[in-house]
C-alpha cells in the first residue's frame, strides 16, 4: 500500500507525546533502540561544480569560502579514511563536487579509493552525482555497499532549488543504483523556504519507493553566505524533530540519519531526535565544506545519554537487511579502468 501525503500529515501533526512514542515502538522493534551508527563523509573533489544547486558551497556560480580543490588521490583518501575509523566510524562515505562520473580517468581514481577503504572493514558509500548503471555496478565491484543521492525537496518545490538537473535525473540515478544491486541513501533537507507540505512529500517520495531506502539523512540547511539561500531563518527545533519522527514510522527499517546542520543544534534538541529515531550521525569537525561536532564532543554527547555505537552487521539483522555480500571483482579489473 502506498503512502500518501494525508497519511503523512496525519502523522506529523498527531500530539508530539503520541508522535514521539509511535516513533519509539517502530524505532524499537526495527532498529538497535540505544545505537548509533557514525559515519564519516570526506570531500574528495571540492568546489567548481557545474550545478547550481542554491544551498551549496561549492557551487561554481557562487562566490563562497570555498576553494576549488583538485580530487584527491587514493592514498590521501586512505588516511582519512584511517583517521576516521579511529574516531569510532564504522561508514566512510566520499562526496564529489561534480555533475557525475563521466570522466573516467577521475572515476578510475575514485573506484582505486574505494578499493582501499573496502579493505578497511568499513561500509563504504559514495556520493558522486548523476551515476549510470554501468558506473553503478563497477563502484559495487570495487567495494561500495551504498550510493547517495539526496531527492532534496518535494518534486513541486524542487525547481526553487535546482535547475541543472530535474527529480527524475536524480530519480533515475536511484534506478541504476538498484539495478546494480547497491543499497540507497536518500533523503533531503529542510530549511529552504519550503512548506511543510513539501518536506511530508519528500518523506512520502522515499517511503514510497520500492524497495524504501536503506538510509534517510535528514539536514537542516546550513545557510552560507554567498549563496542564494543564505538569508534563510533555521528550521524550527520542533518541527526538525516531528519531522524525524514522522520520518521513523514512515520508513521503519531505515537508518535515518541526523545529518548537516548539527552544529547549531543544541544537545536537547539532538536527544530528541534520537528519540524521535534517528539512529546515525556524522562525525569529524566538518561535513563536506561546512562546521560539524567534533568527534569528542560527539562521543561525550552519547555517553551522555547512555547511547553506543551501532555495529552495522548487527544493524543489518535488527532491520531483516541482508548481509553484505561483496561482488566478484573480475580478474581484469585494475586501478586504471
Amino acid at each position: 500500500m502506498s503512502v500518501t501525503l494525508e497519511s503523512a500529515r496525519e502523522l506529523y501533526e498527531l500530539p508530539i507525546t503520541t508522535l514521539m512514542f509511535r516513533a519509539q515502538q517502530a524505532h524499537h522493534e526495527f532498529q538497535d533502540p540505544a545505537g548509533v551508527q557514525l559515519s564519516m563523509l570526506q570531500s574528495i573533489k571540492t568546489g567548481a561544480c557545474s550545478e547550481d544547486c542554491k544551498y551549496c558551497a561549492q557551487s561554481s556560480r557562487y562566490t563562497t569560502f570555498v576553494d576549488r580543490e583538485p580530487l584527491m588521490d587514493p592514498s590521501e583518501v586512505s588516511m582519512a579514511a584511517i583517521k576516521a575509523k579511529s574516531s569510532g566510524a564504522t561508514r566512510f562515505c566520499m562526496g564529489a563536487a561534480w555533475r557525475g562520473t563521466s570522466n573516467e580517468r577521475q572515476f578510475a581514481s575514485v573506484l582505486e579509493s574505494v578499493r582501499a577503504v573496502d579493505k578497511m572493514g568499513m561500509e563504504v558509500c559514495c556520493t558522486l552525482g548523476l551515476l549510470t548503471e554501468d558506473h553503478a555496478k563497477r563502484l559495487k565491484e570495487a567495494g561500495m555497499t551504498v550510493y547517495n543521492h539526496n531527492l532534496d525537496t518535494s518534486r513541486e518545490y524542487y525547481s526553487e532549488v535546482i535547475s541543472t538537473r530535474s527529480y527524475d535525473d536524480r530519480l533515475e540515478t536511484l534506478s541504476n543504483v538498484r539495478k546494480a544491486g547497491l543499497e540507497v541513501c536518500s533523503g533531503g533537507i529542510v530549511g529552504m523556504g519550503e512548506c511543510e507540505d513539501d518536506r511530508l512529500k519528500l518523506l512520502v517520495e522515499l517511503a514510497n519507493l520500492d524497495p524504501q531506502p536503506e538510509s534517510v539523512p535528514i539536514n537542516a540547511l546550513v545557510a552560507v553566505e554567498g549563496t542564494p539561500m543564505c538569508d534563510q531563518e533555521p528550521v524550527d527545533p520542533i518541527e526538525f524533530v516531528r519531522l524525524i519522527a514522522t520520518a521513523r514510522i514512515m520508513m521503519p527499517r531505515s537508518t535515518v540519519r541526523l545529518s548537516a546542520g548539527r552544529q547549531s543544534m543544541s544537545q536537547e534538541t539532538q536527544a530528541l531526535c534520537f528519540i524521535a529515531g534517528a539512529n546515525s550521525i556524522f562525525i569529524g569537525n566538518k561535513l563536506l565544506t561546512t562546521a560539524n561536532p567534533e568527534a569528542s564532543d560527539d562521543e561525550k554527547m552519547l555517553e551522555s545519554f547512555g547511547l553506543h555505537s551501532l555495529d552495522p552487521a548487527v544493524a543489518r539483522e535488527k532491520q531483516g537487511r541482508k548481509p553484505v555480500v561483496k561482488a566478484e571483482v573480475p580478474a581484469e579489473t585494475t586501478a586504471a579502468d
